[in-house]
């Protein structure tokens, strides 16, 4: 997204009660692309890639698709879009609609690098073309941009990014256009693209990333390809030959079928909730770089307008989805084996010489990425430090280390030796975490999700087949951790703290050394965290009583359903005010929903080991909670995919899909089936 479509964009929803303007939304449509690049089809037909983070190759920006008939253009933005769908558990993108000379489907498929769009019209029509107009935008540039004219494609490049347009059935003409004028820009109004083609302005179609292509249809057919190379790896003619090979494979809908069915993952038939099971992997999927490392969903705030970007791999949740998806793997039948060993070496490398993880990368090399939370790379106290990302991922190559090959699990041993250097180094004489940022980002002080963080990653080190030196000082500190919770419990709220302020904090009216109360979504964490820790220690009867309490009671805070809407669920912590826009109000989250839901089944699997009637009560809980995010719930999205945030009205906003609460459903829907509880599909409100 250039500065100039964000700005057209900010024109276009100011002042609006739920879109923040300037951002580029996934909100509707889908996503195809299981080879790092990224294409976002939207319900008009229009395309837009989101992959650089995964590819480091920009491609389109912007686009329309219509069609042109006797010399009329049609785009499809302007017709009834009936339905559109994935075919079956792939990622061919399948989208209907009414045109004025009838019902066409459009196909889209991303195969690695390139993209087919495919069009077929139910009755053919004479004197109709496709016409394509896609504003690309190579190594990131909307200007200082060239074109190319081959015989059977064109090129446009700025400096090492190469992108290619190739037709089935050839092209009837081509014209480029500059980008919007400095006084369109200032404009109160937002430009219209495309224009009509301009009078004989040199520039136009050689020094520009924008092109207007038209397609002839063939017995009402017309096939569209664009491929994003680098021409350190692929030189001209290997990428025209590469066109030339797509557009005729490409050329009807069936083959496309094929491809998609070829790079589908089987998922078996006696699965718990197969949709959702299938859907949780797509977009795990669709998230992925060849490195292993994901991006936590699509960025549609590049410009930081409001927020700080999704388009990096925090390790946070990245570990966590790669130790969800090791967890659910076996129990599903899945066959994701090379998921566990690809994220192991990519921690591997991203290590930082202390032992710790840095705050994000850039998922396409490992490489860091702009951030604000570098502490232990800078120099100062290292309060500006997310240290639970650490642990998350300690978590995850402990869990993995006695399951790879003895190659891997060398380095692995060698590493989490470094990682517990680093936890060590982090972990304060009273046995909870040092003063750092917070799960969220937003704050700074001893948190309780940090704790469960440590306390998981240490307990799963201890259960690990280490050395014995090793497993004892991890039990040793997992130990201390688990005594040092009691000094984070308000007695009068029956919950564990969000935190301990390290400095006052006038807004909540709380001095420095006192704790939080209020309800955070994050702390639910603790759940897992004991749960891993009884595999090494023992959770006595006081613990267990509070643990249940602080769930209950964080989850009967957290929930909100608002009046008039469909929407329920668990908003992020009490008193949150971020992306609130016009509401006035927290936002409901599926990231805390389905944590709400996984806390409730890993309390639940507790309780059951003990024999312990209040077991029913969480299974009956994780049920409840679950159901809003399981296909056909209110947080669920038609689409399949689970957005970051909800608006009191059912408004999607923010990342969509996010990969975190897919990830959370994977596990939770694997734990809660084991656990003999209902994960079908069916409308549930928490009880009174």
């Amino acid at each position: 997204m250039q500065l100039r479509d964000a700005l057209d964009d900010y024109k276009r929803h100011e002042g609006h009660n739920t879109r923040f303007p300037g951002e580029r939304r996934s909100t509707t449509g889908l996503f195809s692309g299981f080879g790092g690049r990224l294409v976002h089809v939207d319900r008009d037909g229009s395309l837009r890639d989101f992959g650089y983070p995964l590819t480091g190759r920009n491609g389109i920006d912007r686009s329309r698709l219509g069609l042109r008939v006797d010399g009329e253009v049609q785009w499809f933005d302007a017709d009834e879009t009936v339905s559109q769908a994935y075919h079956e558990g792939t990622a061919l993108v399948a989208t209907e609609r009414e045109t004025p000379v009838g019902a066409l489907t459009q196909y889209d498929l991303t195969v690695d690098d390139a993209h087919v769009t495919h069009v077929e019209l139910d009755e053919e029509r004479e004197n109709a073309e496709l016409v394509a107009y896609a504003g690309f935008a190579p190594n990131a540039q909307d200007t200082r941009i060239g074109q190319l004219r081959h015989e059977n494609a064109v090129e446009l490049y700025h400096t090492t990014e190469h992108d290619f347009v190739g037709s089935a059935t050839g092209f009837s003409d081509l014209h480029g256009q500059v980008p919007a004028r400095f006084a369109e820009v200032l404009d109160d109004a937002a430009v219209e693209l495309p224009r009509p083609a301009s009078e004989d302005r040199y520039e136009e179609d050689r020094l520009s990333g924008d092109l207007v292509a038209f397609l002839p249809l063939d017995s009402g057919r017309a096939t569209l390809v664009t491929l994003l190379t680098d021409e350190h790896a692929t030189d001209r003619e290997a990428a025209l030959g590469r066109v030339d090979e797509l557009t005729s494979a490409y050329a009807d809908a069936d083959a496309l079928r094929r491809a998609a069915d070829a790079e589908t993952l089987s998922i078996p038939d006696d699965a718990p909730n197969p949709e959702a099971v299938t859907a949780d992997v797509r977009v795990l999927r669709l998230l992925s770089a060849e490195t292993g490392l994901r991006i936590a969903g699509p960025d549609f705030d590049p410009y930081y307008a409001h927020s700080g970007g999704y388009g990096y791999t925090w390790f946070r949740d990245d570990a966590e989805i790669s130790l969800f998806v090791d967890e659910a793997s076996d129990y599903v039948g899945l066959d994701l084996g090379s998921w566990t060993d690809r994220s192991a070496r990519a921690y591997l490398f991203t290590q930082q010489r202390d032992g710790t993880w840095a705050h994000r990368v850039w998922p396409r090399d490992g490489t860091l990425a702009p951030g604000w939370a570098n502490g232990r790379l800078e120099a100062g106290d290292g309060v500006d430090y997310q240290a639970d990302q650490t642990g998350s991922v300690v978590t995850f190559l402990a869990s993995v280390v006695d399951e790879v090959d003895a190659e891997l699990r060398e380095d692995l041993v060698a590493a989490l030796d470094d990682a517990l250097d680093g936890l060590d180094d982090t972990l304060a004489a009273d046995g909870r975490p040092i003063a750092c940022q917070n799960a969220w980002e937003d704050a700074n002080g001893r948190f309780s999700h940090t704790a469960a963080t440590f306390l998981e990653a240490y307990a799963a080190v201890a259960n690990a087949d280490l050395s014995a030196e090793t497993t004892a000082h991890a039990r040793e500190q997992a130990d201390r951790i688990y005594e040092a919770l009691d000094d984070l419990w308000v007695a009068d709220r029956g919950i564990y703290a969000l935190r301990e302020c390290v400095e006052a904090d006038e807004d909540e009216g709380l001095g420095a050394g006192e704790l939080d109360p209020r309800y955070d979504s994050a702390t639910l964490a603790l759940a897992a965290a004991h749960r891993q820790y009884v595999r090494i220690g023992e959770v006595d009867a006081t613990r267990l009583d509070r643990l249940v309490a602080h769930v209950e009671n964080t989850v009967d805070g957290l929930w909100h359903d608002p009046e008039e809407s469909e929407v329920r669920g668990l908003v992020r912590y009490e008193g949150d005010g971020w992306r609130q826009r016009g509401q006035g109000n927290e936002k409901i989250w599926s990231v805390s929903t389905a944590w709400g839901a996984h806390a409730a089944a890993s309390t639940a699997a507790l309780l059951d080991a003990c024999d312990d009637s209040r077991a029913v009560a969480f299974e009956t809980m994780t049920e409840e909670l679950l159901s809003l995010v399981l296909p056909d719930g209110p947080l669920c999205m038609e689409t399949g995919y689970l957005p970051e945030q909800v608006f009191d009205d059912g408004t999607p906003d923010s990342a969509t899909p996010l990969g975190w609460p897919h990830a959370l459903r994977l596990a939770t829907v694997a734990l809660a089936d084991e656990l003999g509880i209902d994960v079908g599909v069916r409308a549930a409100t928490l009880a009174d």
